[in-house]
């Protein structure tokens, strides 16, 4: 019988290895960095945390990515058709729990925005790409909640 605490390895692995590239981009950040971290303004911060929030909606939930959250899930038959499920356990099941989970994901997506921002000025684009995609984002997800709220009344008037 699997017990949840066969996982825990894998979830330790994966912290350590977290840790160690955090030291490690700081050891580089120490001496390549473009910016130093104290020097950042509130509007470099909007912009990580914008451009952070876009990938992790990108990996976790938007469609063009699901290639690459199936690559750690297994493909079980079922009946005629094939189902996927989420491994038991082992590296393939920490890594979809984080695809999975887009509080943990956060946290590594906002480690590497931040490394590369503050690397090398070629990251001001993409980042600068990613956070304004993240408030059109933000914006169609406020208008679908007004527009269904706003149906639902409707409904509830009608009957």
């Amino acid at each position: 019988m699997l017990r949840i605490t066969d996982q825990y390895f894998w979830n330790f692995v994966f912290s350590v290895f977290f840790i160690i590239l955090v030291v490690m981009g700081a050891i580089i950040l120490e001496t390549e960095s473009r910016i130093l971290l104290a020097d950042l303004e509130l509007v470099d911060y909007a912009l990580i945390t914008l451009a952070s929030w876009r990938l992790v909606r990108l990996f976790v939930y938007d469609a063009i990515t699901k290639f690459i959250r199936e690559q750690f899930w297994d493909v079980k038959k079922v009946g005629r058709k094939y189902q996927l499920e989420k491994p038991k356990t082992g590296p393939r099941r920490t890594m979809a729990d984080l695809f999975d989970c887009p509080w943990c994901l956060s946290v590594w997506t906002t480690a590497l925005v931040m490394f590369v921002y503050l690397l090398t000025p070629y990251a001001v684009f993409p980042v600068v790409f990613l956070a304004l995609s993240s408030v059109a984002t933000f914006l169609q997800l406020m208008s679908s909640a007004v527009g269904h709220k706003a149906e639902q009344l409707k409904r509830e008037n009608e009957g």
